[in-house]
């Protein structure tokens, strides 16, 4: 091991020979013994494979920007919960100051839902998407569910449109704070989107990305 990762294994933690740790590539994980610790690397003795867990779901989360603080918050969250794919979006609601912030967040993201993954044991990581339009992302992800979060009074609870659900791939769009414009809606809407709503409360958008994607999980996953 070189690197970042070195550094922060031998100078942070402090790490000596003869220690175990969980070691991925992301595809297998390796129990590894750490044979020798220099400044800028670590060397280890492979010991032996470790049984690896891939999801059933494959879940697609289709994200509006919004404040940075809360928008990373949902990202870390969103990786523990085993999503396999974001992609942040430009909704017409979404601050433009943030957005044209995005692009130089990018990589400060994927170093978040790479920290994200090793602390919840995740082989591989989410794939980030660059930044889209809402329009653009309904028609391109066609999962075998398609929802997005909506407060229409006539939108269907969450849990009814996950009833006697089967299905191995899922895509959950989330709106911005002010909720998506009409147009928004009726580009979903033409893509086969499902209106679903979490209830009566207000959420804001991270408890919404918590809530909904414990919910596909309890519903679809193994």
């Amino acid at each position: 091991m070189e690197g970042e990762a070195a550094h922060h294994l031998g100078r942070v933690l402090r790490a000596q020979p003869g220690q175990l740790y969980e070691l991925s590539d992301g595809t297998a994980v390796w129990l590894g013994r750490i044979e020798n610790v220099t400044r800028d690397s670590v060397e280890f003795a492979l010991v032996e494979e470790i049984a690896v867990y891939h999801p059933s779901l494959q879940t697609t989360l289709l994200l509006s920007v919004v404040k940075f603080d809360s928008f990373e918050w949902a990202l870390e969250k969103a990786t523990e919960l085993g999503v396999s794919r974001i992609v942040p979006l430009a909704a017409v609601r979404s601050e433009k100051a943030l957005l044209a912030a995005a692009a130089k967040r990018a990589d400060r993201w994927r170093k978040l839902l790479l920290e994200a993954s090793q602390q919840s044991r995740r082989v591989r990581l989410p794939i980030l998407d660059s930044l889209a339009k809402p329009e653009a992302a309904f028609a391109t992800f066609r999962q075998d569910i398609r929802i997005f979060l909506s407060e229409a009074p006539d939108a269907k609870p969450l849990r009814e449109v996950l009833r006697n659900q089967q299905a191995k791939s899922a895509v959950l769009a989330i709106g911005p704070e002010g909720g998506w414009t009409e147009a928004e809606l009726t580009a979903a809407r033409v893509a086969q989107f499902q209106d679903a709503s979490l209830g009566k409360l207000i959420l804001r958008t991270e408890t919404a990305v918590v809530a909904s994607l414990a919910a596909l999980n309890f519903a679809l996953s193994d």
